[in-house]
């Protein structure tokens, strides 16, 4: 399946960006679904439909959204439905730990009395994300697009499954499974009962649901549109999420300008706001193009409501820096200075953005490499692709087999290769968008030449 994250800056404009996406791909005959995380109605508003819904009573196997609501010919959107996910998950955990919850004298909670926990949003968003890769071939989509929180929650959210896979591995280690049978004469002997077997299950469960998402992520079908509203603000919160995206190897496949005004007004005061914009876009282009596409999509005038159709769209996909959209005060003008006629809908941004390109569902290549430099200068090198971030904000922690690297506000926790196990870090340096790091074979552990 094909997999688009739309995340950006706040305010910029990404449940748009995310529905014109999805309109783009199911006019291209695939079978999309729009899936979104907002509760407030912004994107019922958006796409002109009612209320998305759970689908009525309880049930453990119930996926995570709500019954998706078709469109248009090809097109679906859906809610993940946080609550229900969570009441249903803590029954089944509940029910599956009774015998030791009864041991401790524990009090069940009623799944009416049961509220979702802060941080629980993520949690059910990367199940969905998971759940809509398992449909059977035939019957469920072929473009799944993902409307994401602003751009620093979604980086964590994107590394959840890595961190607390991490944490598994460590608070229970897969290893100590293979002690099952002394458990009761360990249990005797220390006077306490072990830890149950379910506990190891569950474990084992959350493992297995956790590599798979993780695998999604990884996967070269899963890439991420980031959205921004050019500005001198952004700018600056744009570059702090390139660098995160970049440290846990999220994939960008394009930067969305959203919003763009109208150059060559003879306002002054929109001229300045349209100034301040191209300024900001031309940066834009310095930074991501020709590596990354940048995509235009003109200001409507107005927050487009419905589909709409694409008989009124500008097309803005091969323009750059400077080039007029084509919109002025919420009106699309006639190329031969004709009456003004009025914006479509989402119709009018789903040519602009883009259908996301057919991309193999297989596993990304990875994007740290290791430099073999021995022969001249004694070294490895490993280079990891780090472009937007600043050495004011960059540190390196290496502990055992691992490198611990801090870009800003964001971590990660990196395995080494196994010819760097064997090596001392000799220094670091930031150049040209990668972190470069020099590792120094150490004589006791590296094997020596003849």
């Amino acid at each position: 399946m094909r997999t688009v994250l739309v995340t950006g800056t706040g305010g910029a404009g990404r449940t748009t960006v995310a529905a014109a996406t999805a309109l783009a791909a199911a006019r291209e005959g695939q079978r999309t679904l729009l899936l979104t995380a907002d509760r407030d109605g912004t994107p019922e508003a958006l796409l002109g439909i009612g209320p998305l819904r759970g689908a009525p009573g309880g049930s453990a196997d119930r996926l995570p959204w709500s019954v998706p609501v078709a469109l248009t010919p090809g097109l679906w959107a859906a809610r993940v439905v946080t609550e229900e996910w969570f009441r249903d998950e803590l029954t089944v955990l509940q029910d599956r730990g009774r015998g030791m919850l009864d041991m401790l004298g524990s009090t069940p909670l009623d799944g009416e009395e049961l509220t979702a926990l802060p941080g629980v949003e993520s949690v059910a968003l990367l199940r969905a994300l998971r759940a809509a890769q398992t449909a059977p071939p035939g019957t469920g989509w072929d473009v799944l697009v993902v409307d994401l929180p602003p751009a620093p929650e979604t980086v964590a959210l994107l590394a959840l499954p890595e961190q607390l896979r991490r944490y598994l591995r460590r608070l229970l280690p897969a290893e100590r499974q293979a002690a099952r049978a002394l458990r009761p004469m360990l249990a005797q002997l220390a006077g306490m009962p072990m830890p149950a077997q379910k506990l190891y299950e569950l474990a084992e469960r959350w493992e297995h649901e956790l590599a798979a998402v993780q695998g999604v992520l990884e996967s070269e079908a899963t890439t991420v549109r980031v959205v921004v509203e050019p500005g001198p603000l952004a700018d600056r919160a744009l570059r702090t999420a390139r660098a995160g995206l970049a440290l846990h190897g999220c994939r960008v496949e394009s930067v969305i300008a959203n919003r763009l005004l109208p150059t060559g007004t003879p306002d002054p005061w929109l001229g300045a706001l349209s100034g301040q914009q191209q300024a900001a876009l031309k940066d834009l282009y310095e930074q991501w193009a020709p590596a990354v596409p940048i995509r235009e999509l003109p200001h409507l005038g107005r927050d487009p409501q419905g589909l709409g159709d694409a008989t009124d769209a500008p097309d803005t996909a091969d323009s750059g820096p400077g080039d007029d959209p084509g919109v002025v005060s919420g009106v699309v003008v006639s190329g031969g200075g004709g009456a003004p006629r009025p914006t479509a809908g989402l119709g009018a941004l789903a040519g602009p953005v883009g259908a996301p390109d057919p991309r193999p569902d297989r596993p990304a290549a990875d994007p740290w490499t290791v430099e073999d430099r021995l022969a001249d200068e004694g070294v490895l090198l490993w280079r990891l692709p780090l472009p937007g971030a600043s050495r004011d904000g960059l540190s390196l922690v290496r502990r055992g087999d691992e490198l611990i690297v801090t870009v800003g506000t964001f971590h990660r926790v990196l395995p080494l290769p196994s010819a760097l196990r064997r090596c001392t870090v000799s220094g670091a340096g930031l150049r040209d968008g990668h972190l470069q790091v020099r590792f120094t074979p150490d004589p006791d552990l590296w094997p020596r030449r003849p």
